[in-house]
């Protein structure tokens, strides 16, 4: 695969240099702002006309702008409008969940240029890098792309994640826990690690329900409770990206034994972790229940999905699980929204499906909790892109790191 990285060719002269700088900032600018006409580009760029138009005539005939045709006028001439082609720059977009990845390809306009595919692997998976590239190479030979138009690959997982140096310390393996240098080394290509829950939160603020909202919260909510904070429209990662770590907050003194080595934390009573080991002991007891009854000779078979199911066709006892979830979920939400007093807090992932199930018992605690005066004024909103956001959220981070990272030569090139 072709190297993206920002080592600029030799002799090349300081004029030369911020011609192609300028080149950058244009292309990162058609990106972020759509068709754009020369003149707004050169009060972006500070430029002349006549510069600001060699520079998009030198960024045609390498392929990555085109002339979109004729835009309208208050008065005048109309102005040509420039922009990216539809072909002209791609990413490998990776969410890793607990149990599975989904891998696709998306185009500059945000737009899935491929179907997203599933491939079961983990974090842990000794063989997690060999299988996203076979996966992808597969994906870029069913699509006919052209690989040298694929210009990273971003990808998000669990755990803590370093995403400056993509090294994810949740991994087992000492030897596998820089994620990103193995990625690189593997695809030849820029790459981008972050936090699930936190592409998650950057989908959802750029694309989702959270869009209209400066200060906000986001929280992924399946087998961890992984938290992205906005505050005044800009990301919180904290020192070392590692902020959010909503499940691990600690509210039962001696409770359940955490994935983290702590007893009682929120993830040990609001998660689907929860939820599965309500079910099993609803087995145990041979709880009055559809579920099960349904599933009585192969319990190993639920799934959070199936208790959300069963709830919605009025089982009690699964939505008895969903409230008790629901309840302990407000309680965490209570310390976030006293803390940070956002404008509003969207839930996504598997468990916010249950939708009035879980907002009730949330609503709640948050009564119970919560000063009023506070609470009162945080929306509490279900996420509508799904598993889409961390998708949508990833390929946005990669696009920016592409557009000031891309090779200096690569511009240069003739049109492939």
């Amino acid at each position: 695969m072709a190297q993206i990285n920002n080592l600029q060719p030799k002799r090349i002269s300081s004029a030369e240099i911020n011609k192609i700088r300028q080149k950058k900032k244009i292309l990162s600018l058609l990106r972020s702002n759509g068709y754009t006409s020369a003149p707004e580009l050169c009060k972006w760029i500070k430029t002349s006309l006549p510069t600001c138009i060699i520079l998009l005539n030198d960024l045609i005939s390498s392929g990555y702008v085109k002339n979109i045709g004729i835009g309208e006028s208050s008065g005048g001439r109309k102005p040509q409008l420039y922009g990216l082609p539809e072909d002209g720059f791609y990413v490998i977009i990776c969410d890793i969940a607990r149990y599975f990845a989904n891998i696709a390809i998306i185009d500059c306009y945000n737009k899935f240029v491929t179907p997203v595919i599933q491939i079961d692997t983990h974090i842990d998976d000794p063989l997690l890098v060999d299988k996203l590239f076979g996966a992808t190479n597969q994906l870029i030979a069913d699509s006919h792309i052209s690989e040298q138009r694929v210009f990273g690959i971003g990808v998000d997982m669990p755990g803590l994640i370093n995403s400056k140096t993509g090294i994810n310390y949740t991994i087992k393996d000492k030897k596998r826990q820089n994620i990103g240098r193995d990625l690189k080394q593997k695809f030849n290509k820029l790459v981008y690690i972050d936090n699930d829950a936190r592409m998650h939160a950057y989908g959802e603020f750029h694309f989702g329900a959270a869009k209209d909202y400066k200060d906000a919260i986001i929280i992924h909510w399946s087998w961890g409770l992984g938290l992205g904070i906005f505050v005044n429209g800009q990301l919180c990662s904290g020192k070392n990206g590692f902020a959010g770590e909503f499940s691990h907050i600690p509210i039962i003194e001696n409770g359940e034994l955490c994935i983290c080595g702590k007893r009682g934390c929120l993830e040990t009573i609001a998660s689907s972790n929860t939820i599965m080991r309500r079910v099993k002991q609803g087995f145990e007891v041979n709880a009055v229940s559809s579920l099960i009854n349904r599933f009585k000779d192969f319990p190993e078979m639920v799934t959070p999905e199936e208790v959300i199911n069963s709830a919605r066709e009025g089982d009690e006892f699964c939505i008895s699980i969903l409230n008790e979830v629901g309840s302990a979920m407000g309680k965490g939400l209570s310390y976030i929204i006293q803390l940070l007093n956002p404008e509003v807090i969207v839930l996504s992932g598997p468990l916010s499906k249950a939708r009035q199930y879980i907002l009730s018992p949330i609503q709640q605690s948050l009564n119970r909790f919560c000063l009023e005066k506070i609470s009162e004024s945080t929306l509490i909103l279900i996420s509508e892109k799904g598993d889409q956001s961390a998708l949508l959220g990833t390929s946005e981070m990669i696009f920016q790191k592409v557009f000031n990272e891309i090779n200096l030569s690569l511009i240069l090139k003739p049109k492939l």
